[in-house]
């Protein structure tokens, strides 16, 4: 099983226990969907057999996200001026950690995935990871194209990868 870890404050911000695909060799996009979770449970990351997700929400029961849960990640929020602030101080700390290949690659990767965030700034939720250091990755929530299908973007050379 693979874990990936903030490069800046060790957060973990997911798993390969969850559907994971790399884009442009920029980011990696998670699914993830609403999990069902009452006072007391533990997630052990199996998924629920028909029958539960049939059941009504009992009383103490919510909806979560699987990959917020699962990883503690907590919600913040942001206007797309703050972002591009936070975007551009975030860039050049993961440049400073990154092998000299790979910056160029980055850099131009990075530029182009941003105007994509940007042009569609009010679809996306953010979320950061559970110290909430706000100078770690920001976790991007987005919909599919269906509109009902959640999935995270995370910075991939935000990230470290960790074998368990």
């Amino acid at each position: 099983m693979l874990l990936y870890e903030d490069i800046l404050t060790k957060d973990e911000m997911f798993s390969d226990a969850f559907p994971v695909k790399v884009v442009d060799d920029i980011v990696y996009e998670v699914d993830c969907a609403l999990m069902t979770v009452k006072d007391g449970d533990v997630d052990i990351g199996a998924n629920p057999s028909a029958e539960e997700q049939e059941e009504s929400l009992e009383e103490g029961a919510k909806q979560v996200n699987n990959v917020v849960h699962s990883f503690r990640l907590q919600p913040t929020t942001f206007d797309k001026k703050s972002f591009l602030t936070y975007l551009k101080g975030y860039m050049k700390a993961v440049k400073a950690e990154l092998p000299p290949d790979r910056v160029e690659t980055f850099e131009k990767g990075a530029q182009a995935f941003a105007k994509k965030i940007v042009a569609n700034f009010k679809d996306y939720e953010f979320y950061t990871g559970e110290t909430m250091n706000p100078d770690g990755m920001i976790a991007l929530l987005n919909y599919r194209e269906d509109g009902v299908t959640p999935y995270f973007t995370f910075w991939k050379d935000g990230l470290k990868e960790i074998k368990l």
